[in-house]
Parts: structure tokens; sequence; C-alpha cells
């Protein structure tokens, strides 16, 4: 899952990096700007369903982890949730609208609660928490519960752990998202300056998000494996570290840069792709020496109150 998270953690780069920078979808005669439209249909709305799937499944995962620790392992992921909580208090105070404090409170509200219930009403509860708010408002954040949820469900009736089997499936549920991109899309474009905020747009997203999830799985079969992996897999075990380190990279060359309110889009491109390759090389550099990137450590201690092992000689010996 970290080359999953990896993955979405880029998507989340490209669409955090305008809305930081308040930079102009369109020309002063309301034409979108052609970078500025691919983002709508390529990143926008795509990426966040990911983390959001991934944040239930990791929960839950966790959460068995922690079962095999302590007998209290609702308490461990409590204190979790809230350390992460304040981690997004932290961040909202430079990137208001970020993702991590949203989290930390359905985390506590919802999915702490509902993961005490019977599987099949947790995947219920996933199934129509995900679709309601994609046919009433497109999505946005009344879609994080529902994910939540299905991640959860995802995690408890085991396909985590039997994705090597589940190869027709992956390949079914790639086809039926590239088939809901594709009847989606060419809607969207017809209302682009409404992107965003439309049903058209919140159905077109999460279809490719469906797709872009499962076309990784898919290719991770093959030999390319070993590629996407190095790429992706320190990403995503740093994705904590590198989300909140991406911020305060942005703000600090949106003035230098004169991004802000403009319609520099280029520019936007080549920040982000420079973030990336610096982000990826340092984080396979440091994983390795050490276990856990350095807000992920902070994380895992402040969860189990005790001080964990970061360095690779140290948990060796």
């Amino acid at each position: 899952m970290d080359v999953v998270r990896g993955l979405a953690l880029c998507g989340i780069l490209f669409t955090n990096i305008p809305q930081l920078t308040y930079l102009m979808r369109s020309d002063e005669n309301g034409d979108f700007y052609p970078i500025a439209a691919a983002m709508e249909f390529l990143f926008s709305q795509r990426f966040f369903p990911i983390f959001a799937y991934l944040f239930g499944l990791s929960f839950a995962l966790f959460l068995d982890s922690a079962a095999k620790r302590t007998e209290k392992p609702y308490l461990v992921l409590l204190r979790r949730l809230l350390v992460l909580a304040v981690f997004g208090w932290l961040h909202q105070m430079i990137h208001p609208g970020e993702a991590l404090l949203p989290y930390a409170i359905v985390g506590v509200v919802i999915l702490l609660p509902v993961s005490l219930l019977p599987k099949p009403l947790i995947l219920a509860g996933g199934v129509v928490g995900t679709l309601v708010p994609l046919a009433v408002t497109g999505g946005g954040l009344l879609l994080v519960p529902g994910l939540f949820l299905l991640g959860l469900a995802t995690t408890r009736y085991g396909i985590v752990h039997t994705l090597a089997k589940r190869g027709w499936q992956l390949a079914a549920l790639l086809a039926a998202g590239a088939i809901t991109a594709a009847i989606t899309l060419p809607l969207q474009a017809d209302s682009l300056q409404h992107s965003g905020f439309n049903v058209v747009s919140g159905v077109a997203g999460f279809g490719l998000a469906v797709v872009y999830v499962t076309g990784l799985l898919l290719l991770l079969r093959t030999p390319v494996a070993p590629v996407l992996s190095a790429v992706f897999e320190p990403l995503g075990r740093m994705a904590l570290t590198n989300y909140l380190v991406a911020t305060v990279i942005i703000i600090a060359v949106d003035g230098p840069l004169e991004m802000n309110e403009s319609g520099r889009w280029g520019v936007m491109l080549l920040l982000a792709v420079s973030i990336l390759t610096l982000q990826t090389v340092f984080s396979r550099l440091w994983l390795r020496r050490f276990r856990y990137g350095p807000v992920e450590w902070l994380w895992r201690s402040a969860t189990w109150w005790e001080w964990a092992p970061i360095s690779r000689r140290t948990a060796q010996s």
C-alpha cells in the first residue's frame, strides 16, 4: 500500500500548489489555460478519494496490529488520531482546508465506533456513504466518511492480504472505472467552468481514482514493478512528512516565483516535479538509515507514549 500512497501523494501535490498559490484557472476572457484544463481532468478530485480510502484501510491494519501488542487497542488508536489532529491543526495555520484535521475528526467520530460493528454493516455504510454524496453533491468532504468505511471494510474482509489472488477483480474494477470516466469526462468538459462543484466532475474523479489505483496494482504484477516501487514506495512510507514539508516549500517559493493569482501553470508543473524529485531522493536516502520518516516517528512515539527506535542499527541491535 505504500506504493499506492506514494502515487496519491504525487497527485495531491499537483492539486495543492494551485490552491496554495491561488493560481488563476482562466484568462481575462474566461478561457481555461490549457494546463489548468488538463489538471481538472487528470488531478482534481482524483487523488483525495484515494487518500481517504487508504486512511480507512490503514486504520484497520493499525487496529489489528495494536490488538496484538496491547489490551487497549482502541485507546491507542484514539491517541493516534488525536495526535494527527494536532498535526492537522498546526498545518491548518499555513494551509487552510488541508486534510489531516478533518481526517482525524472523522476518524474519532465515525471510524472508531463503526469499527466495532459487524463487517457487513461496515461495508453497507461505506457503499451508501460513498454513493449518496457522489449522487447528491459530487463528493467533496462529504465523501470522506464513506471512503473511510470502504477502506475499513477492505481490511475486514481480508482483501488486502489476498490481492495476489484478485487479478481478475482488479481488472474488472479498472474496466468499470474506465467506463465511468469515459462517460463523464466529456460531460465535465462541457461545464469546465463549474468543474469541481458538480456531480459530473465528482463521478468522473471517482472513476479515474479507481483507474489509477487498480491500474497501478496491476502494473505491480508486471516487470515494471521494481521501477514503480523504487519511485513511489519511499514517498508513501514518508507520506506525512512529505505532505507537510511540501506545504512549507510551496509557501516559501510562492513569492519569488510570482505565482500568486497568476496563470503561471508551467511554473507550477516545474515546481511540482522538482519537489517530488527532491522528496523521492531524500526519502530513499533517509530510509536507508532510519525506519520511519521524521514526522512518522513523532507520530508513532506519541501514539505509543514511548520513544520508538528510529535508527536501523538500534532496531537491529
